[in-house]
């Protein structure tokens, strides 16, 4: 079924204003998530490819990566920022869909505001990547992953998690609002995946060339990762918790801000 199909009757902003509008959110999610589940192709790439990556890793690479201890338990939280990245570039496609396909115009025909349509893609990115994530950890804990924290270590690594896979689904939507066709989305948001390779996501950062190690310490994975393994392996967190938040929330503005100016300049 197309994307065209899937416009449907939405209450008019009349009456109950505030009622009005929540179920027009609700409604446009929905419509998301349903959009989502019917690109097999880019969902069967979100959930099946971050746990084939940890599988290899670890039966693979893990023998000759040393970590200091069991390299699931260090890779784990690297895979996350990887499924993270995989999942939320899938935004940037769906926006960029919506704008060059026409279906915008009809929304806002609706009396549908345009930024409540991208507005619904970052949610829907939101709980689709949190279950891609959920996924992940189920295998790792299947081949051996295992975790001394508490429900509050648990609690913060998953709310970090959260926090940082909504900033990076705002700066997919902006790149979506930006690009001229989904296959150029398509291209940009692969840089959004591959930023978890030169992090410690996957090996110590002391492994890798000096100049490669700057990199690495100055992105927002590696403070997201440092964090996650940290709360998840009952080891102090120290900084990286602060720089984590801080660049999640620093994007999340960035990026709303962004995509507005663009969804705007874009309308006119």
């Amino acid at each position: 079924m197309s994307d065209r199909a899937t416009v449907m009757p939405l209450p008019s902003l009349g009456g109950n204003v505030g009622a009005a509008v929540g179920t027009q959110a609700l409604t446009l999610v929905r419509r998301s998530w349903r959009l989502s589940l019917r690109r097999v192709d880019a969902l069967t790439t979100s959930l099946a490819l971050p746990v084939i990556l940890m599988v290899m890793l670890v039966y693979i690479f893990g023998g000759a990566i040393r970590t200091g201890g069991n390299y699931v338990d260090y890779v784990m939280p690297g895979v996350l920022a990887v499924c993270v990245g995989f999942g939320a570039g899938n935004t940037a496609v769906s926006v960029a869909q919506d704008l060059t396909t026409g279906i915008i115009e009809r929304f806002r025909a609706m009396d549908v505001p345009g930024e409540a349509l991208i507005n619904s893609h970052v949610v829907a990115s939101v709980a689709r990547n949190l279950v891609s994530c959920a996924l992940v950890l189920g295998v790792a804990v299947a081949i051996g992953f295992r975790s001394p924290a508490g429900p509050l270590a648990w609690l913060a690594a998953a709310a970090i998690l959260a926090l940082f896979l909504l900033a990076l689904s705002w700066l997919s939507a902006a790149i979506g609002v930006a690009a001229r066709s989904a296959e150029a989305a398509s291209g940009i948001a692969f840089f959004i995946a591959f930023l978890a390779y030169p992090s410690s996501a996957l090996v110590p950062v002391q492994t890798m060339p000096s100049w490669l190690r700057g990199v690495a310490e100055a992105q927002p994975i590696t403070p997201l990762v440092d964090t996650i393994r940290a709360l998840l392996g009952g080891m102090p967190v120290g900084a990286s918790a602060w720089h984590a938040v801080l660049w999640s929330l620093g994007i999340s503005a960035g990026s709303i801000l962004l995509a507005g100016f663009l969804f705007r300049r874009r309308m006119e």
